[in-house]
């Protein structure tokens, strides 16, 4: 695939449009693996660039700057050689504007507001809740009852406007329509199952997490008041001096319960400073005298750290490179509570439809479990122990480190660091 348009910002949560989008349009979007949502979206660099801190955010060529989901994903469904995907008439294409609009506004806006309401973003009002599923799934009859005669909303093929759809249902599926709410809307589930399943949207929409029963307002628990000491007994007062700075209604302090430490940190210190590493690796070539991998070697401390090959477990399902390149940023996204115990260089292997994820993971200890199960999908991948006598282990590490790799004629395409 040719060089990418540009840089997504954003967490993997807004980006089902605009990666579905793109591969539609057979373009490459690259994500920035190091955002962080709350605190990238806030430096003085972002804001910057784009001035309301919003995410999704992206950087294009020409100096373009854009926000919101819609307008990164109009924009890029614009760049597709197929007419189709933004309608091949005028007509078609004032029915696809007329479809996003419909998802925004009657769909996802009220999904949005009605999250707010049930996870306490805005002060719960029960009839604003009851006013809000009612027309919600209104609106959900009315696509059902359309959706009746149609297999797309726009003539006979995938266009913009099933992509954009199927993105803002998925998150109804997995949260306001549990099974019950589903059940009337088959032609709803019917064009969802049909679009998310196609084979290029696949790695982008992934399995859905469909809700079981529909999610509602629990109110929060109010924490019981301690009952005041019992006054001493008014025939044996006991005098007790009290600090002016003491407020008579202050409750006793009781000091808060210690947190568990990791059990990674209360291994032996190690000669090899993963954070010293990583800067190495980011200041340093690779190879050479000098280089990062002579750092490396010179500081490694095999009892106190241990090298992993990493492997994705199904390569049949990878499709194209940038988006099993996104694969691994999102697994990456995903480890971020192991940062301090965690190194990797992971790339793809190969060419679209045809290639393959592995790299190496640099680990605190001698086990990958702890270090890697934060991750939900971490048992997507395998882990075999690397062991840096072997020669052949040693030149797979150095490949995967210095992205020169090559396993089996499949040559490193892409990839990604974790550090």
């Amino acid at each position: 695939m040719s060089q990418a348009i540009g840089k997504l910002y954003s967490t993997p949560l807004y980006t089902k449009r605009i990666f579905a989008t793109a591969v539609a349009a057979g373009v490459k979007i690259d994500l920035d693996d190091k955002f962080e949502m709350g605190v990238t979206n806030k430096t003085p660099e972002y804001l910057a660039k784009f001035p309301f801190g919003k995410v999704p955010a992206f950087e294009g060529s020409g100096g373009l700057l854009l926000v919101e989901s819609t307008a990164i994903s109009r924009y890029v469904a614009s760049l597709s050689p197929n007419p189709q995907l933004l309608g091949s008439t005028k007509a078609e294409a004032a029915l696809i504007d007329q479809w996003v609009a419909f998802a925004d506004s009657e769909i996802n806006a009220r999904t949005r507001i009605l999250f707010g309401l049930l996870r306490g973003g805005i002060p719960y009002f029960k009839p604003a809740d009851t006013t809000l599923r009612e027309r919600l799934f209104h609106a959900l009859d009315v696509l059902n009852k359309v959706l009746l005669s149609k297999t797309y909303l726009v003539g006979h093929r995938i266009t913009y406007a099933d992509i954009v759809l199927a993105s803002v249902i998925f998150t109804v599926f997995s949260t306001i329509a549990g099974a019950a709410e589903r059940e009337k809307i088959p032609n709803v589930v019917r064009h969802f199952n049909t679009i998310i399943n196609q084979p290029a949207f696949k790695p982008v929409f992934g399995e859905p997490q469909l809700a079981e029963k529909a999610q509602q307002y629990v109110a929060p628990a109010k924490p019981a008041k301690e009952k005041a000491a019992p006054a001493p007994p008014k025939e044996k007062p006991v005098p007790v001096p009290k600090p002016a700075e003491v407020d008579e209604e202050d409750e006793p302090l009781v000091p808060e319960e210690p947190k568990p430490k990791n059990p990674l940190d209360l291994l032996p210190k190690s000669t090899l400073n993963l954070e010293d590493w990583k800067r190495a690796y980011s200041n340093l070539d690779t190879r050479g005298s000098g280089g990062s991998l002579e750092w490396f070697y010179d500081k490694w401390d095999p009892e106190g750290y241990s090298i992993w090959k990493v492997a994705f477990k199904y390569p049949e399902e990878l499709t194209q490179t940038f988006m099993s390149s996104n694969l691994i940023g999102g697994f990456f996204n995903r480890l971020e509570a192991s940062r301090k115990y965690l190194f990797g260089s992971v790339g793809v292997l190969g060419t679209s439809n045809n290639s393959r994820i592995e790299g190496v993971f640099i680990a605190r200890g001698k086990d990958i479990k702890p270090v890697v199960e934060v991750a939900p999908d971490w048992e997507s991948y395998s882990f075999a122990p690397i062991n840096l006598s072997d020669p052949g282990q040693k030149v797979f590490f150095e490949g995967a480190l210095a992205w020169d790799l090559e396993v089996d004629g499949k040559k490193w395409a892409d990839g990604k660091n974790f550090k």
